[in-house]
């Protein structure tokens, strides 16, 4: 036998060995009894699609999903009925579950109402684009609110109402007056809903009333007031806040003429006065003699 024919019948016994004993191993791991690991599980409602602030959650709402009992969500529920029929007091996205502290009590309802704090109260004011700050302002967001009033002679911008959240941000649709009797076109007016105190909110109803509002985005992690004067046309222009006004033109005095009083006797005639004209010498003056 040549070397060639020793080389393959070595690679065809090695190869058949190698196929046994992996064949080997094979059916000793099967024959190996399956071990499960039980893992103590627990089921908590969660929501099964998004869910808005202020939805009435039904039973088509929300789930059971499984859960590690060692890591149950505080204030979870594991049965749906303990949520259906309540409000929504915020926003959950799917799989999220639901808890005690998103819920509004039984007899509060659904809608908006449950949402507002104790001691506040929730104030719409119609805003557009660019009052709006171009459609960022979402539920949820920061702003002061801006009044601009024209006075007669002078315009005036100062900050009413700061660091005020919004609860709500949306479109009313607005039907329009009919023409030619055929009903008007539906118009949309951008609408946001401002969580106020009951003060705040006299001051945003006087601003609108009297003047144009402007909503200002703040940062939601800044918390201070805003503390402002205010600025007007003048200062806007470059002139100090503290500058007098020009002085008004003063009017001409206008003597009254004498009043003589009735049976009251008149007075004396002023004495008469002469001009006498001398000459002296080169020298020519006049004289008054009376």
């Amino acid at each position: 036998m040549d070397r060639r024919k020793r080389t393959v019948v070595v690679m065809i016994v090695a190869v058949a060995m190698a196929a046994a004993a992996s064949f080997g191993v094979y059916l000793t791991i099967k024959r190996i009894p399956v071990r499960e690991v039980e893992i103590a599980k627990t089921f908590v409602v969660v929501a099964a699609r998004p869910l808005p602030t202020g939805v009435r959650i039904s039973a088509d709402d929300v789930r059971l999903a499984a859960w590690p009992a060692s890591s149950v969500v505080p204030g979870s529920f594991s049965a749906v009925d303990d949520v259906v029929n309540r409000g929504l007091l915020s926003a959950a996205i799917s799989n999220e579950p639901i808890v005690e502290a998103k819920l509004a009590p039984r007899a509060a309802g659904a809608g908006l109402p449950p949402s507002i704090p104790a001691g506040m109260r929730a104030m719409s004011v119609k805003v557009n684009d660019v009052i709006g700050v171009a459609g960022f302002i979402d539920p949820g967001t920061r702003v002061d609110l801006v009044v601009t009033m024209r006075k007669k002679d002078e315009t005036e911008s100062r900050t009413v109402v700061s660091n005020v959240q919004v609860l709500a941000a949306g479109r009313r649709a607005d039907q329009q007056k009919p023409k030619d009797g055929k009903p008007g076109a539906a118009a949309t007016t951008a609408v946001v809903t401002l969580l106020v105190s009951p003060s705040d909110a006299e001051r945003v109803a006087l601003a609108q009333a009297e003047g144009s509002i402007m909503l200002v985005m703040r940062n939601p992690l800044d918390n201070e007031p805003t503390a402002t004067t205010g600025v007007r046309t003048a200062m806007l222009l470059g002139h100090a806040a503290d500058d007098p006004p020009p002085p008004a033109p003063k009017a001409p005095k206008i003597r009254k003429p004498a009043v003589v009083e009735a049976g009251a006797p008149s007075p004396p005639p002023p004495p008469l006065r002469y001009t006498v004209e001398a000459i002296r010498a080169a020298k020519r003056t006049e004289e008054v003699v009376q």
